[in-house]
């Protein structure tokens, strides 16, 4: 957590950030919290009031509008505003758009796959923004900040649903900073790329991922010199300082694009 207090300007501001008690999320909550800022972890794995390293936490389930609506109401019903959302909830299931080889059809693209990584990635997006919106309009400003990711500009084999829902969000934050920016909320995303564990990638991930790219779990690649420029994987402090930046004032011109943290290997 290398953001400080004092130059970034956050202190006291209150950020959602859902799908926060655990991985990208959980470190982007602390990060904020460290410089200052009012973090609140919205995730289906908290209770409402819980702390977790001090940040307020609310349950949510962000593919369900009334959820979602209370999560928010909770919020402003605590601190009377909100200043920016995170919009970090998000569910990777690696599947292949057919399964030539015809060993493991589960791990062919299914409705139900598709269906709940939408849901999830896509809706859920959607309706935080849309809520959150809401209460920004009546503040008078805001900052909504979209979770993307590298594979929503280069694709990647075995995750081309995952890829699509990434992309929409792209295109999301391009068409809302044109609707909102003229009530003074900033939308925009980042997208990393190969960033270091989060302790999220299960057995069962890395099995699936494997086979969608025809190797074994124990064979995928974590030689990032062959396709990373800077030669490593992105590091949690560097997207949660670019976070923290984002949705402060100092990124106050910043809207309606998505900026790439992966160490130089987007072409987008």
């Amino acid at each position: 957590m290398e953001a400080k207090k004092g130059w970034l300007g956050i202190e006291d501001r209150v950020v959602i950030v859902t799908g926060g008690a655990s991985g990208i999320g959980r470190h982007v909550a602390d990060t904020l919290k460290a410089a200052g800022a009012r973090a609140v972890i919205a995730d289906m794995s908290v209770e409402n009031g819980q702390l977790l390293d001090g940040s307020f936490c609310v349950s949510c389930n962000v593919g369900d509008k009334e959820s979602v609506q209370s999560m928010v109401d909770t919020v402003v019903q605590k601190y009377g505003r909100i200043d920016a959302l995170v919009n970090n909830a998000g569910i990777n299931m690696p599947r292949l758009l057919v399964d030539a080889a015809g060993e493991k059809p589960e791990y062919e693209l299914s409705e139900e796959d598709f269906a709940r990584m939408f849901t999830v990635n896509v809706k859920g997006v959607f309706l935080c923004a849309q809520a959150c919106a809401r209460q920004m309009l009546m503040q008078g400003g805001g900052v909504i900040l979209n979770m993307s990711s590298e594979s929503g500009k280069e694709g990647s084999q075995g995750q081309s649903a995952y890829s699509a829902t990434k992309g929409a969000i792209d295109s999301f934050t391009r068409s809302w900073a044109k609707e909102l920016g003229k009530h003074h909320i900033r939308v925009l995303a980042c997208a990393p790329g190969i960033m270091e564990a989060t302790g999220l990638r299960t057995a069962a991930y890395n099995e699936a991922l494997a086979y969608t790219r025809g190797c074994k779990p124990e064979e995928l690649s974590t030689d990032y010199s062959k396709v990373i420029p800077l030669g490593r994987d992105g590091k949690l402090d560097e997207v949660g300082n670019l976070v923290a930046y984002l949705v402060s004032d100092r990124a106050g011109y910043i809207s309606g694009t998505t900026i790439n943290i992966s160490g130089g290997k987007s072409r987008g």
